[in-house]
C-alpha cells in the first residue's frame, strides 16, 4: 500500500516503538503523525519532573527516572544503533556499583541509559514528526479513503492511509477489534505485568552506606529494584540528598493495583526503611502506577519468529509490547519490532536502520 506513493501515516503511541516506526517511516518519505494520551514523548522511559515547597519556602526541584530502569543491546543492530546514539550524547554506559546484599544483575554486558533523561531518546527520534499530545484515540474507523481517528466525542480532521499501533496489548485489542478481530482477540489475552513505583528525596548523611551503591535487587519482600538516580549518568546531584526511586515487584503491585497512592506510599516507604536498616526522611515523595509496565517476556504475536503484524490490504500494523522474541525484552524489543514494522510498510525505500542526525543540544 504505501511502496510506490507517499502515504500519510497515523502512528498511534509515542513510547520507543511508536518513535522509532515514526522516523523510519518519515526519513522514507512519508508524512508522519504521532498520537498520545500523554503529556509528552517516551512511554515508559519516562521522567518524571517533581517540584514541591521546602520548609523554608524555596521551591525544590528533581527529575526522577520512574519507568524503564535501564536497557541492554544483544543483536548487532541494536548495538550499533546504541553505539551511535552515545555519538550523539543520547545514551550512557552504566556500570552501577550494586549494594552489598543485592542480587546479581539477570543480563551479561553493560546496562544504557538515555540522557540527560530517559524521555530524551523518543524526543530525538520524533523531531520533525508532528506530534498530538494528551489525545487519546479510542476508535478508528475506516472508509473507502483511509482512516479516521476519534479522541472521545471529536474527530480528528485529517484522512490517513495507514496507521500503526505502537501501545500495549489491552489498548490495542479495542481499536483493533472492528477491523482484525483475530488480532484483537490475542492482544486481550497477553498479560502486561503492573508496577507501582515509589519516587522521592530523602536528607542523607555523607558517611550514609548508601552513598557506596547505586542499585539494588532485594532478594525478599515487595521491592524489585531499589535506585539512586542521583548515581545514575548526567543526572542531577545534590549535597545532603538522595534521589530514590523504588520499583515494586509485578506481584505485589498487580495485588494492590487499586490501592489509594497513600497507602502504596507508606507502605512502599516502609520496605525501603526495611531494606536499608534505618528510617528515610523524605524531602517530597509520590507513587506511580504502572498499569502496563512489562511486557510478557518470550510471547510473540504469531510465531517466534514474528516482530510486528502488517496488514496490507487494510494499511493497519502494530508493533511493540506484543513482540517479544530473540531473547531480547523492553527497549531493544521496541526497536526491532518497529523497525521491521516500518520497512514491511515503507518497502525498499524505507531505511534499515533509525539514523541521528547532528548531536543533540540539550537544554
Amino acid at each position: 500500500m504505501l511502496k510506490h506513493k507517499q502515504a500519510s501515516v497515523a502512528v498511534i503511541g509515542a513510547g520507543m516503538a511508536g518513535a522509532v516506526c515514526a522516523q523510519v517511516l518519515r526519513r522514507a518519505g512519508h508524512r508522519v503523525q504521532v498520537f498520545d494520551k500523554a503529556r509528552g514523548a517516551g512511554g515508559r522511559l519516562a521522567t518524571r519532573r517533581l517540584e514541591w515547597l521546602q520548609e523554608d519556602g524555596s521551591p525544590g526541584r528533581a527529575r526522577m527516572d520512574h519507568g524503564a530502569l535501564a536497557f541492554t543491546a544483544h543483536t548487532a543492530a541494536f548495538q550499533q544503533w546504541v553505539m551511535q546514539a552515545e555519538v550523539n550524547g543520547l545514551v550512557a554506559p552504566w556500570c552501577p556499583p550494586l549494594a552489598d546484599h543485592s542480587l546479581p544483575l539477570e543480563h551479561e554486558g553493560p546496562l544504557y541509559v538515555a540522557t540527560p533523561e530517559m524521555t530524551s531518546l523518543c524526543k530525538h527520534l520524533l523531531a520533525g514528526v508532528d506530534p498530538h499530545w494528551t489525545m487519546a484515540v479510542n476508535r478508528l474507523t475506516r472508509v473507502a479513503d483511509g482512516w479516521h481517528l476519534e479522541a472521545g466525542d471529536q474527530v480528528h480532521p485529517d484522512r490517513f492511509d495507514a496507521v500503526v499501533l505502537a501501545i500495549p496489548p489491552a489498548q490495542a485489542a479495542p481499536l483493533l477489534n472492528d477491523h482484525r478481530d483475530d488480532w484483537a482477540r490475542y492482544a486481550s489475552l497477553v498479560p502486561m505485568q503492573p508496577c507501582w513505583t515509589l519516587m522521592g528525596v530523602a536528607q542523607i548523611d555523607a558517611t550514609s552506606p548508601e552513598n557506596n551503591w547505586a542499585l539494588a535487587r532485594p532478594e525478599l519482600g515487595p521491592l524489585a529494584w531499589v535506585i539512586r538516580n542521583d548515581r545514575r549518568p548526567g543526572r542531577t546531584a545534590d549535597p545532603g540528598a538522595a534521589h530514590w526511586v523504588v520499583h515494586a515487584r509485578a506481584g505485589w503491585s498487580r495485588l494492590h493495583l487499586e490501592q489509594e497512592p497513600g497507602w502504596v506510599k507508606h507502605q512502599l516507604s516502609t520496605a525501603l526503611e526495611v531494606y536499608l536498616g534505618h528510617a528515610v526522611h523524605w524531602t517530597h515523595a509520590v507513587v506511580h502506577r504502572w498499569r502496563y509496565a512489562l511486557p510478557p517476556m518470550g510471547r510473540t504475536g504469531t510465531s517466534h519468529s514474528a516482530l510486528h503484524w502488517w496488514d496490507d490490504r487494510l494499511g493497519l500494523g502494530v508493533c511493540g509490547d506484543l513482540f517479544t522474541s530473540h531473547g531480547v525484552d523492553g527497549v531493544e524489543a521496541a526497536f526491532l519490532s518497529a523497525q521491521s514494522l516500518a520497512q514491511a510498510m515503507g518497502g525498499p525505500d524505507a531505511a534499515a536502520a533509525v539514523t541521528f542526525g547532528s548531536p543533540a543540544i540539550h537544554a
